[in-house]
C-alpha cells in the first residue's frame, strides 16, 4: 500500500486552494511556448487527477501515473465525471514504464520533493528521459530550501472542512528535509475517528537539479518563481523548471 492511500480520502477537500485551473493554464502556456500544443502528455505523480483532467480539457491526450491505488481510483472517477478518456497507471516515479514516448511530462505540487534519496531522484529523471521524445518538454515544480527551512520548518498547521479536521505537523530533520505528520479526524456520529499519515520531503538545491537534468540529456530552458514566472527571489517558496530533451 502506498504511504498516501489514506490521504486520498481527504486530499481534494484539503487542497481546494490549489487553483488547478490557473496552474493548468500556466503549464499549457509553457508547453506551447516550447512547441508542445497537442499530443501525449504524462502527468507524473498525478494524485487524484485534478491537474490531469484540466490538461485533458485543454486538448492534450493525458496519461496519469501515481503510486497510490486509492489516489488513482479517485482520479478515474473524476475523469469519468468530466467526460475525459485518460489512461491511469499505478507506478512509482522511479519505476515509470510507458508503452511508448510522450511529447511532454508534467510533475506538479512538489511531487519530486517526496524523493528524499538522490538516487531515486536520478532514477526518476532517467526514466522521464527514456520515455520523453527528442525535443520534448518536462515541466515540474519543487519546494525550495527556503520554504523547508523557514515556512515548513518545525511549524504546525491546521485545516478544517465539513468532512475532516487535519493537523499538519512538521519536523525539520536537517537543513533540507522535513518530516510531515498528518493527523486526520473524521466525524462519525458523535465521535471522531483518527488516522495518521507520515512522509518526508527533501528540498534540492537548484544547481544540483540542473546538474542531474543535464546528466540525462536535458537542457534547462528556464527556472521561474511559481507565482509570477519571474526570476526566483531569496524568499521564493516553489520553483517551476522548464526543460527540454536534447534532439541528438
Amino acid at each position: 500500500m502506498s504511504a498516501y492511500d489514506r490521504f486520498a480520502a481527504f486530499y481534494d477537500d484539503l487542497t481546494q486552494d490549489v487553483q488547478y485551473v490557473r496552474r493548468a493554464s500556466t503549464l499549457c502556456d509553457l508547453l506551447s511556448s516550447f512547441g508542445v500544443r497537442d499530443g501525449l502528455v504524462l502527468d507524473l505523480a498525478c494524485g487524484t487527477g485534478s491537474m490531469t483532467v484540466e490538461m485533458a480539457k485543454r486538448g492534450y491526450e493525458m496519461i496519469g501515473v501515481d503510486a497510490s491505488a486509492e489516489m488513482l481510483c479517485a482520479a478515474q472517477q473524476k475523469a469519468a465525471e468530466a467526460g475525459q478518456s485518460i489512461l491511469f497507471l499505478c507506478q512509482t516515479m522511479q519505476t515509470l514504464d510507458l508503452f511508448g514516448t510522450v511529447r511532454g511530462v508534467i510533475c506538479t505540487l512538489d511531487s519530486l520533493n517526496h524523493l528524499t534519496k538522490e538516487a531515486d531522484l536520478r532514477q526518476t529523471v532517467r526514466r522521464v528521459a527514456l520515455f520523453l521524445e527528442a525535443g520534448g518538454v518536462f515541466l515540474f515544480d519543487v519546494n525550495t530550501p527556503y520554504k523547508h527551512r523557514e515556512i515548513l520548518a518545525n511549524n504546525t498547521f491546521v485545516s478544517e472542512t465539513d468532512d475532516v479536521y487535519c493537523v499538519w505537523q512538521n519536523e525539520l530533520l536537517d537543513a533540507d528535509t522535513v518530516r510531515i505528520t498528518l493527523d486526520f479526524f473524521e466525524r462519525e456520529d458523535d465521535v471522531y475517528l483518527r488516522s495518521t499519515e507520515q512522509f518526508c520531503e527533501r528540498a534540492y538545491d537548484p544547481q544540483l537539479l540542473r546538474s542531474v537534468l543535464e546528466e540525462y540529456g536535458f537542457s534547462v530552458q528556464g527556472i521561474y518563481d511559481e507565482n509570477d514566472l519571474c526570476a526566483p527571489r531569496g524568499d521564493t517558496q516553489r520553483l517551476i523548471f522548464a526543460v527540454t530533451k536534447s534532439e541528438g
